[in-house]
């Protein structure tokens, strides 16, 4: 079990912070989707074979889903800003490498750099959690987690009208110059956190779970191509299943994993995990059923027959409307909480799929489309950190947020591959050329609303949230009272767990200052909840005790300025001499 500690107080956080983390993420999802519009055109571009060519997409695949989970157990252990930095600093140097470059070696270099900056998503909810206020924090983790869809969304109809009137790698350009731009925000305005976990970093680990990820999501993603029963497929998909088996069993065995498998295991964070691979899955389907529909001729009898430029706007009201659902979701979570506000998200989006079916005819329907899914993506994606973030202690948080969006990165992957093959299938070749069939989008259709049916179920597995207690004042006069009793919360807060994860009641947490005097105590809530008072910022030691658990003693430094959560987490049952 890592511990949270601080290393320096934390510099108060300014109101420029959510929308410069928010601009990051924006930044990560643009260079994405950058190469959509001219994706049928890379192997004339790089003067290459079309399987060939496709490890230009797929490079950047397998290196965000390698660095996400790796760049938020760094953030944890080093500082999340650096870290961030660091991500967005690897994808300009990839940009310009691609931009230099028509050849093909060269160019999956350059994008396979790239695809570290998936790790800035994660990096940022941590900042936010570390740094933010609890009454601004939902709203500010669903724009931080919505911010991918959004730049997805922005990305495809300006990509689209450079990929139209200009080189093609002045896409790369741009990409380039927007990480800058960020990073240049980032250094300004966003502080360090001063959270911190205890331990070293788990290189062993780190090469195993890169391993098994590149052999699982290489298959998926090549399938189509290498036919789903060769042996290659097979094989890889096999070599992934024992890999992994073997890493999960090196990670339960460390002290300072990579991933607390245990907290994975936790019911809050694997079902949160399990739905995100649905929503990833829905989330992915529109963006590739929609823009080809558009696209098409009328001479095909349902093609919308509008240029890529109209197509990429009919379809950016996706992304924005997934921007103005944080503050709904802000409204509707604090009332009802993360949980039932994803129900809502893919209730909407169960809608939108099933209304699609049939309003496939005009473009104007499919800006409707994209509209209702829109909100119902932005509604469960926002969802998905608060859900973590709730579950995991603080000094886990990139790792947790990390993980959870490589499940998403799973889902896209999943959810391109099986609606690649499916449009294939049903697709008719014309002159040599294989034209998609309105039979093929519906199918896809009924896909992604499958997928979000089996979210829904995983959603209504999660657990009831603790919540935290919230002080109401009754009066004006009232008011003083409860400033000085938030006054009062704001110290070490957090739960105390025994060995296999599960909360211990009625356990004594004692607070010791740095003269080895008592500062404070208390008892453990049902659910394992503790709050204790700060006298004043500086090292503390806190104490734990339970009957059938052997004592902790953790220590951490308090920066004097809000609350610290720190989870305490028994050993064993204690043995009698």
């Amino acid at each position: 079990m890592t511990h949270t500690t601080t290393e320096q107080p934390a510099r108060r956080a300014s109101g420029a912070v959510v929308p410069v983390l928010a601009f990051a993420g924006i930044v990560v999802a643009v260079m994405q989707t950058l190469l959509v519009p001219v994706i049928k055109d890379l192997p004339q571009l790089l003067d290459t074979a079309p399987s060939n060519a496709t490890w230009v997409l797929t490079s950047t695949l397998l290196s965000g889903a390698v660095a996400t989970p790796i760049m938020g157990r760094l953030g944890d252990l080093y500082g999340k800003r650096r870290m961030l930095i660091l991500s967005l600093a690897v994808m300009v140097v990839g940009a310009l490498i691609s931009a230099l470059t028509s050849e093909l070696l060269t160019m999956i270099a350059g994008r396979t750099l790239q695809g570290f900056a998936m790790g800035a998503i994660p990096l940022g909810i941590g900042l936010m959690r570390d740094m933010l206020p609890r009454e601004k924090l939902g709203s500010a983790m669903a724009l931080m987690s919505s911010s991918i869809g959004v730049g997805g969304g922005l990305a495809l109809p300006l990509a689209a009208l450079v990929a139209q009137h200009a080189d093609w790698h002045a896409l790369f350009y741009g990409a380039a110059g927007l990480g800058a731009l960020s990073i240049l925000l980032t250094l300004l305005v966003v502080p360090e956190s001063p959270m911190r976990a205890e331990g070293s970093f788990d290189l062993l680990g780190a090469l195993g779970l890169s391993t098994g990820l590149v052999l699982f999501l290489l298959p998926i993603t090549k399938g189509s191509d290498w036919g789903w029963t060769s042996g290659t497929t097979l094989g890889l998909f096999g070599a992934s299943a024992v890999v992994l088996v073997l890493w999960g069993v090196l990670e339960l065995r460390m002290k300072a994993p990579l991933v607390d498998l245990r907290t994975t295991a936790r019911p809050a964070v694997l079902f949160t995990n399990l739905a995100s691979i649905m929503v990833g899955v829905s989330f992915y389907v529109v963006s590739l059923v929609l823009p080809q529909l558009l696209q098409l001729p009328k001479a095909t009898g349902y093609g919308l027959g509008q240029s890529m430029v109209v197509a990429g706007l009919l379809v950016a009201p996706l992304g924005l409307t997934m921007m103005f659902t944080a503050p709904v979701y802000a409204r509707l979570s604090a009332k009802y909480g993360p949980k039932v506000t994803l129900i809502i998200g893919l209730l909407i989006i169960a809608i939108g799929y099933g209304a699609g079916l049939g309003l496939m005819s005009a473009p104007w329907q499919s800006l409707v489309i994209a509209v209702v899914l829109g909100a119902g993506i932005g509604l469960a994606y926002s969802s998905l950190p608060a859900l973590i973030v709730g579950a995991v202690p603080a000094s886990e948080t990139g790792a947790a947020n990390g993980l959870n969006t490589l499940m998403r990165s799973i889902g896209t992957s999943v959810s391109s591959a099986v609606i690649g093959m499916v449009l294939a299938n049903t697709a008719n070749n014309v002159g040599g050329v294989a034209i998609p069939t309105m039979h093929g989008f519906r199918v896809s259709f009924l896909i992604a609303t499958g997928a979000v049916a089996v979210g829904l179920l995983m959603a209504l597995f999660l657990p009831k949230p603790n919540r935290a207690p919230q002080l109401l004042a009754s009066s004006e006069e009232d008011d003083a009272v409860v400033e000085l009793a938030e006054e009062v919360l704001r110290g070490f807060r957090g739960r105390v767990l025994g060995a296999d994860g599960s909360p211990v009641a009625r356990a004594k947490v004692t607070l010791i200052d740095r003269r080895g005097r008592q500062a404070g105590a208390t008892l453990s809530e049902e659910d394992g909840s503790y709050a204790l008072a700060v006298p004043t910022e500086g090292a503390y030691v806190l104490a734990a005790r339970a009957s059938g658990h052997g004592p902790l003693a953790s220590s951490a430094t308090h920066p004097g300025e809000a609350a610290v959560d720190l989870d305490l987490a028994l050993p064993g049952e204690a043995v009698s001499a």
